[in-house]
């Protein structure tokens, strides 16, 4: 319900910014997504509907913002790269985690950044470099977390051993794999 909740307001946030429309990650979203683009909208379209605190240029475009990666970002990606790919191997496509609903587009954005960290040379904000050897304890210790989180008998029983093979294979694999999906087709049965 929690998450629920949280795609209800991220809408109602959409529909107020002016937005027409919005995405979805599974169709049975689709009226908890709709309700506030009724409520909002008075015609087909926002395009009167400027925000007056925005200025966007096309420097602004263009510019490819500047941040960081941190411990913690991997560390999330490891943990929501494992699990989403866990329940997608059990048929589940739309999947609540940490209070947010995931698909795969999420879970192969984990997926590719933890590639790209690992083969282009990668430092976190504390200078430490991102190195096969660094990956590997990391994955372990988020499969610990996500054995406190779900439980010893899904952990061990369910498809998560599967799902973090796969994730640590992809992640290590020389070459970039086209779509995080595509190796896990091999795998259901």
């Amino acid at each position: 319900e929690a998450a629920m909740a949280r795609v209800r307001a991220d809408k109602l946030r959409e529909a107020r910014a002016g937005h027409d429309g919005t995405w979805i990650a599974h169709p049975g979203l689709a009226g908890i997504a709709r309700e506030p683009f009724d409520a909002v909208m008075t015609g087909p379209n926002q395009l009167p509907v400027l925000r007056a605190e925005v200025n966007v240029t096309a420097k602004d475009l263009l510019s490819v913002p500047e941040g960081e990666i941190t411990e913690a970002g991997l560390r999330n990606c490891i943990r929501v790269g494992v699990q989403y790919l866990e329940a997608w191997l059990r048929g589940n496509g739309c999947v609540p985690l940490y209070h947010l609903m995931e698909d795969a587009a999420t879970a192969e954005i984990c997926r590719a950044q933890l590639w790209q960290c690992l083969h282009h040379g990668a430092r976190t904000s504390d200078r430490q470099p991102v190195t096969v050897e660094r990956f590997d304890r990391l994955l372990a210790a988020e499969l610990d977390r996500i054995h406190h989180e779900v439980g010893a008998a899904r952990l061990t029983h369910g498809v998560f051993p599967t799902a973090a093979r796969l994730i640590e294979q992809m992640t290590k694999s020389e070459s970039f794999d086209e779509f995080l999906t595509l190796p896990a087709y091999e795998l259901l049965s």
